[in-house]
Formats: C-alpha cells, structure tokens, sequence
C-alpha cells in the first residue's frame, strides 16, 4: 500500500518529466486532464445525480397530481356553486313574482275591504240620519201633541161649564158600561 501512496505522490510532484501526473494547479491543467476529472465525476455522479432527479421528478409528479385532483375538485365545487346559484336566482324570480302577485291580491283586498267599510259606514249614517229624523219626527209630534191636548184642554175649560162638563162625563160613563156589556 506504501508504494501505491508514493507513486501517487511520485505523481503528482513529477509532472514535469513527461509521465502521467495529476496537476492541482488550475491555471496549468490541460483539457485531457479536465476530460478525465469530468469523466469521473459523471461516471460516479451520475447514480446520485439520477437519483436527485428521479426525487425531484417524482415530487414534480406529484404536486402536479394533487394540483389536477385540487383544480378538478375546485371545478366541481365551481359547478355545484353555479348550480345552486341558478337555483337561488330562480327562486329568488319565483319570490319577486309571487310577492308581486301577493301585493296586488292584497292590494285589491284591503281596496274591498276599504269599499265595504265605506259602504257599511254610509249604511250606519243613513240610518243614523233616518233614526235621528224619525227621532225629531216623533218629537214634534209629541210636542204638537201636547201643545194640543194643552190648547183643546184650555177651550175646554174656557167653553166648558159645569152642566156641560157633568153631561160628558155622564156620556163617557154610559160609553164604558155598554163596552163593558158587549164584552161580557
């Protein structure tokens, strides 16, 4: 193991004489020895380097996947918010319809409602008015009544003597006795 530890330094310490020798010196290499160091590092790197972009692939994949499978569902999410949204606007229609048709309906119900108070009020004034004419009507009679019972009493009396007086009252006597008689 020695020996190949000295050639190797041999080398390297020998580059000048001609033989074969691994020069550290950047500035001084040649492109046959940047050939050999590049051709090491991809034979070597070339498994880890395949297994860094299989990895890389492999999450590249993935993220793609799990981004198709977030973008479908989103899209379905999508089409079931659209849909429900149609439904809403068309029951939101169906509301504004009817809520037209209801105010008009109750609109033309409180306008009946309103004529057959205004009809029930102008039947109660009319009968209030016939009543409170009826009511002045009797009054007058009663008045014009009693100011001729008053007027035809004070004749009476004023014409009346007391011969007279006790010959109606004998005649009114008579009257009730033959009431009396044809009632029995």
């Amino acid at each position: 193991m020695k020996n190949v530890t000295d050639s190797f330094i041999s080398l390297v310490y020998w580059p000048s004489v001609g033989g074969f020798g691994l020069n550290t010196n950047i500035l001084e290499t040649n492109i046959i020895n940047l050939s050999v160091v590049l051709g090491v590092l991809i034979y070597f790197g070339k498994g880890v380097l395949n297994n860094l972009l299989d990895n890389r692939k492999q999450k590249i994949l993935s993220t793609i996947q799990n981004s198709e499978e977030l973008c479908k569902g989103a899209a379905d999410q999508l089409e079931q918010a659209r849909a429900r949204l149609r439904e809403v606007e068309m029951r939101a229609r169906e509301i504004r319809v009817n809520g037209y048709s209801q105010i008009e309906q109750e609109k033309e119900d409180l306008i009946n409602v309103a004529s057959a108070n205004l009809e029930q009020l102008e039947n109660f004034k009319n009968e209030t008015v016939h009543f409170e004419q009826q009511r002045a009507i009797e009054q007058v009679r009663q008045q014009i009544s009693r100011q001729a019972v008053q007027r035809a009493l004070g004749t009476l009396n004023s014409c009346l003597n007391s011969e007279l007086h006790l010959r109606t009252i004998d005649h009114n006597i008579d009257l009730l006795r033959a009431m009396k008689n044809i009632t029995d």
